[in-house]
């Protein structure tokens, strides 16, 4: 791992697996990881309130029948955290970090996906162990329980490709899964300057392996960040890349052989394919107020969203790429210094289905050491809406954080 490399500003990459797990002791990341996943707001015209729900049992106390409150996931520290999406904001740390008190515990982090087809199996970055004999990659959970309290997860299998860098310079981030229960993942690649080597990868079934097969679509991501599986398409985020690509579905590979579609290979030997083509699909700054477009989700009235870390934004554009309006931007005349932004710096964001956005503020601070995230300066927020589709003042669910991550919703 290589620890050696710091730049004074930002050039819009991401945290290192050794950083991750020293953050508590060190209190800085390396300046270059400011550019992150997001999966964006979902924004329902009038659905999101601030109506409260009832923390133990975990549904709704408005009228009418109990629903499901949705519980948001959240990386923070390498601790995988739970929190009950409505105040109080009930907490629970269902993977705690790996360390002396917790050595069977596993090293969380990056974007947090849940499979629309099998709710309760997700993907997460999971590095435990980097250092020495373990390999940064995507870890696949199966969870159990409904409630704040009563939630834990086991680990059923890991997505472990190689990288253009070496292993241990490796940043695994984004995920999603395909209609049909294939999975996809990015990671950042070079993360100063030059060409962009971060990779798209789809991942076949099964899954329960720590040896499953894969082919990559594209190895050339400027700053792979998260990404969004949604109408035919995977769309990806490259932070310091143009922006948004998208990718048709339709093209990927559906096995690591030529039959299936991966008909060459990369630089390092592993499969990949040659067949499939991304575009640009949403420019950094083009007419909007993207710095560093760092993710992409569809809200629940279609709507789609783009978080940009670097100056705090989360934009709504048309499901066509034409920007609409900002949904989270710092108050007039605010910017990054000695304390973070007001408002925070969107990292991870999620939607629950009511229309609710939560996203991980990763507490970014200038100082004379460069741009980075303060130590324990993140927090964890929630956007609600009026009944005109306003977004309201963010409300801080959790604060005082060591690097928060990705973002998961999961419905019970």
């Amino acid at each position: 791992m290589r620890t050696d490399r710091r730049t004074p500003v930002p050039s819009l990459a991401a945290p290192t697996a050794h950083e991750r797990r020293h953050a508590r002791d060190r209190g800085w990341r390396r300046a270059r990881r400011l550019a992150w996943c997001v999966v964006v707001p979902a924004l329902a015209l009038g659905a999101c309130s601030s109506d409260t729900g009832d923390s133990a049992s975990g549904t709704s106390s408005t009228t009418g029948p109990a629903a499901a409150v949705p519980i948001v996931f959240n990386g923070q520290g390498n601790d995988l955290a739970a929190y009950l999406s409505v105040p109080p904001f009930t907490k629970q740390i269902v993977i705690p970090h790996r360390d002396d008190a917790h050595p069977d515990g596993l090293d969380i982090n990056a974007e947090i996906c849940f499979d629309p087809q099998n709710p309760r199996r997700f993907v997460a970055g999971e590095d435990t162990l980097q250092t020495t004999t373990g390999k940064p990659g995507w870890g696949i959970f199966d969870l159990a329980g409904d409630a704040i309290g009563a939630l834990s997860a086991r680990q059923v299998g890991k997505l472990v490709p190689t990288y253009q860098q070496s292993d241990d310079n490796a940043e695994n981030y984004g995920c999603g899964f395909l209609p049909d229960g294939r999975i996809v993942t990015t990671d950042v690649g070079n993360q100063a300057s030059g060409d962009g080597d971060g990779q798209l990868i789809v991942w076949f079934g099964p899954f329960d392996s720590r040896d499953v097969k894969y082919c990559k679509v594209d190895v050339t991501l400027a700053t792979g960040q998260g990404m969004l599986v949604a109408d035919g398409y995977v769309y990806v985020a490259q932070a310091r890349g143009p922006g948004i690509y998208r990718y048709p579905i339709s093209e990927f590979p559906t096995s690591n052989t030529p039959a299936g579609g991966c008909d060459s290979t990369d630089g390092t030997g592993a499969p990949r394919t040659t067949k499939v083509t991304g575009t640009e699909f949403i420019r950094a700054g083009d007419n909007n107020t993207l710095a560093t477009p760092n993710d992409i989700a569809k809200g629940p009235n279609g709507k789609l969203y783009v978080s940009s870390v670097f100056n705090g934004v989360i934009a709504e554009f048309e499901p066509d790429g034409t920007f609409v309006r900002n949904v989270l931007q710092p108050p007039a005349g605010e910017s990054v210094g000695a304390q973070p932004l007001s408002t925070g710096t969107p990292l991870g964001v999620g939607v629950g289905p009511d229309g609710c956005v939560y996203y991980a503020d990763i507490g970014i601070v200038v100082t004379d050491s460069g741009v980075g995230p303060g130590k324990n300066m993140g927090s964890v927020r929630r956007i609600t809406f009026d009944a005109a589709g306003n977004p309201q003042p963010p409300e801080t669910m959790d604060r005082g954080l060591a690097f928060p991550d990705g973002i998961g919703i999961f419905v019970p």
